[in-house]
């Protein structure tokens, strides 16, 4: 494994940004001043990483992602092609005044993506969102709320339809107990308990 970072020649990295070993950053990507990237994580083409954004080991971000300022990122995540995170609920150019907004003038909405979750390609993510431990998002899946571990959400505004197992596949119901649904997944046949509650929601 390697030890020090990959950095192609045509990326823009930030002296004070910091890049874990192994990481590599490819074609014409931009990490802007005091972002953080641990171990392993692989950046493609033209990603755009803001100024302070934290993100954990072994995360994968495919090409031409966005990455704003308030973002955290914690290891195993995969985030696909052109997935966008915002970070300002009522984004305006200029004030009520006709006075172009400074960085004074809106308030940073954060976001979360949670352990192993998953971004399908062109997901948007509005500001003050959780998205919980091996969550999958769908493709084009626009996210206004958090979304529980495991949940998978699709759509426009994104609603949650189903729960996934950390491999991938969808869960089964099983035996419901006390508080709890110990789905199962078929394809692995691994056990995943869900709070009952936010289990019928999906159903």
């Amino acid at each position: 494994m390697n030890e020090k970072p990959m950095i192609h020649p045509t990326a823009d990295v930030s002296g004070t940004a910091k890049l874990g070993a192994g990481t590599q950053v490819w074609h014409q990507c931009q990490i802007r001043e005091g972002a953080s990237l641990g171990r392993n994580c692989i950046l493609g083409k033209g990603v755009y990483i803001d100024a302070g954004v934290r993100i954990g080991d072994n995360v994968k971000v495919q090409n031409y992602v966005s990455i704003y300022h308030g973002v955290e990122i914690e290891g195993g995540v995969f985030i696909g092609p052109h997935v966008c995170f915002a970070n300002d609920n009522l984004p305006r150019a200029i004030n009520p005044d006709g006075s172009l907004k400074s960085a004074e003038d809106w308030k940073l909405g954060r976001t979360l993506v949670k352990y192993g979750a998953a971004l399908g390609a062109n997901a948007t993510l509005l500001p003050k969102v959780v998205i919980g431990r091996w969550a999958l998002v769908g493709a084009g899946a626009v996210v206004t709320h958090d979304v529980p571990d495991h949940g998978l959400v699709v759509g426009n505004p994104a609603r949650l339809i189903d729960f996934v197992c950390a491999c991938g596949s969808r869960l089964v119901a099983g035996e419901a107990q006390a508080s709890v649904m110990q789905a199962r997944c078929a394809e692995c046949g691994a056990i995943v308990l869900i709070p009952l509650p936010v289990w019928r929601h999906a159903q």
